[in-house]
């Protein structure tokens, strides 16, 4: 997808750790939360209802460069590529509305699969392929 796609994540005192910054791992979190609404919740349901496929994390990277706190606003902003038939990478940046500013990098791996765990090619039906397009 050329233009990243943003979702926006209201930061909670409950997603900060004792010394008032978002705790690292909610992070994942919010990166889930983003690429699910790239598709869509619905359109991954029917996907695993209808077709027996859904995509699960393979390998996960982040790198923090500064921390957001209770009351801030995080625009995560997240692009996707096919990296094989099987795996899609999201590149995923989160950046504090207010000033801009990068807080953390994070590049998600993801593998498509089938009811049994399996790898299986991913489908490319139309919001697929949109996701994909360059």
């Amino acid at each position: 997808m050329a233009t990243p796609h943003t979702f926006d994540v209201q930061i909670y005192y409950e997603d900060t750790d004792f010394s008032g910054v978002v705790y690292h791992a909610n992070y994942l979190r919010f990166f889930e939360r983003a690429r699910e609404h790239v598709l869509g919740a619905g359109e991954l349901v029917r996907m695993w209802r209808e077709e027996g496929k859904g995509f699960v994390v393979y390998k996960a990277t982040q790198q923090f460069k500064e921390g957001a706190v209770f009351g801030d606003i995080v625009e995560i902003r997240s692009t996707a590529r096919l990296e094989s038939e099987y795996r899609v990478v999201f590149d995923q940046r989160a950046h504090r509305k207010a000033d801009g500013r990068l807080l953390v990098e994070a590049s998600i791996e993801m593998v498509c699969i089938d009811a049994a765990r399996n790898p299986v090619t991913i489908p490319l039906h139309e919001k697929l392929r949109a996701m994909f397009a360059a």
